[in-house]
């Protein structure tokens, strides 16, 4: 038996801790052993003293051991490939990554999860689909990686339940913004879920959890290593979040640029991040493929419209209807306009995603519901040039009254000049 406050102690007073030690701890947590006050103790001094990389990795593979594990690998005979997002305003990547990956003839399978705040949630996002099941046993999800070619679903309770337990202990105890906590809670789902190689997309920015380049570099690291140490092949992206991405921002708004991607009509800047993050995964799949021969079969794959055919087939599988008709339309649709000439210097993604939290669109509480069909459509973003009145966005709302809220917490977020802002790349590091 453990006793608690020893560790505890330890930790604060800056030792380390022993695989077992920590093993018995999150098992004793799983179990209702030890209670949540002396695990809020616990995460404060983690906090403040941090982890070293043995106990980072003894911690993740801790909170692997308190639920199941999915083998794909076994199951499927072949690599498994699988893509994570520290989450931002209109990431919808994966939802159009997935369906490419698939057509190029490679499994992908991914656990996701629901939004929470300003950053949307890819289950949420895909519930906009009428029909679209998210939640599938272990068997039914390995079925249809092997028929379908891919499959995104809802984590079951029992995948690493110490984390969902950990992560809401977190998230009211001040005790989120930890790297090593931050790197084994994302990790030990990834190692759980399954997938042999992985592409982990951590977002930088002021509309992202890292704010600026060195700590979202830093828990790249973080991930990147435990990833090695548990045998995954981990490539790890380090991507622009102080603008939306792509133009749409809003689950069915989402689920339609995803769809226009596929198609090759994706905005700019989502279509690379996609084309970068799926040629990242077929370079670590079975297929053989340098990076230069991954874009160039990314790039076939969405010219003879097999892409559109893969997503099709996936959302089939899954129950939904896959015809973009079947989506939902909010009744409002209010333009914003231009107050004035000028170049876009600034789209700070922060204001675009509370605004569209405020429509609907996202949770303030893990208990609000969402609406699908409401959000905001980016018209003009960074280093465009707009004249006076012309349409800078699109409000998607319920109610006229909505859309004119909306609308002024929008206006926050277009900075202009006289002169075009330095370009800045959509993928500003790879950690590979």
């Amino acid at each position: 038996m453990i006793r608690v406050p020893e560790l505890i102690e330890r930790k604060r007073d800056g030792g380390e801790l022993s695989a077992d030690e920590l093993r018995a701890l999150m098992l004793g947590y799983a179990r209702d052993e030890v209670p949540d006050y002396q695990l809020a103790a616990f995460c404060m001094a983690v906090f403040f003293r941090g982890l070293s990389g043995a106990e980072t990795y003894a911690l993740t593979e801790a909170m692997i051991e308190t639920g199941e594990t999915i083998d794909l690998h076994s199951a499927l005979g072949r690599k498994v490939v699988d893509k994570h997002s520290t989450g931002g305003v209109g990431d919808k990547t994966s939802i159009a990554v997935g369906p490419i990956v698939a057509a190029c003839g490679v499994p992908f399978a991914k656990l996701s999860g629901r939004g929470l705040g300003h950053t949307g949630g890819t289950l949420d996002k895909l519930e906009s689909i009428p029909g679209f099941r998210v939640e599938l046993s272990t068997d039914e999800l390995v079925a249809q990686v092997r028929d379908a070619g891919m499959a995104i679903a809802g984590a079951g309770a029992n995948l690493v339940p110490a984390d969902k337990r950990l992560y809401a202990l977190r998230d009211v105890t001040a005790t989120v913004d930890s790297l090593p906590l931050i790197a084994s809670s994302i990790m030990s789902k990834k190692v759980a879920a399954g997938a042999d190689a992985i592409v982990l997309d951590v977002k930088v920015g002021e509309g992202a959890f890292m704010k600026t380049l060195d700590d979202a570099r830093a828990l790249a690291g973080l991930m990147r290593d435990l990833g090695a140490r548990f045998g995954r092949e981990t490539v790890c992206l380090l991507t622009d979040m102080d603008q939306p991405l792509g133009r749409a921002v809003g689950n069915a708004l989402e689920i339609r640029e995803a769809i226009a991607t596929l198609r090759d009509e994706g905005p700019p800047d989502f279509a690379e991040l996609v084309e970068t993050a799926t040629a990242r995964l077929l370079a670590l799949s079975d297929l053989g493929l340098a990076e230069t021969d991954a874009r160039a079969r990314v790039r076939d794959v969405l010219a003879e419209g097999s892409a559109v055919s893969a997503f099709e087939r996936w959302i089939h599988a899954q129950g939904g209807d896959p015809d973009e008709g079947a989506l939902p339309e909010a009744p409002v649709v209010h333009e914003l306009r231009s107050p004035e000439p000028g170049y876009i210097a600034e789209l700070h993604s922060l204001p675009v995603g509370l605004a569209a939290l405020h429509l609907g669109a996202g949770r303030r509480t893990k208990d609000d519901s969402v609406d699908h069909a409401v959000g905001i459509v980016c018209l003009a973003k960074r280093g465009d040039r707009v004249e006076q009145d012309q349409p800078l966005a699109e409000i998607h709302a319920r109610t006229d009254e909505a859309a004119q809220e909306a609308a002024e917490e929008l206006q926050a977020a277009y900075v202009f000049a006289g002169e075009p802002p330095a370009e800045r790349p959509i993928v500003l590091d790879v950690l590979a």
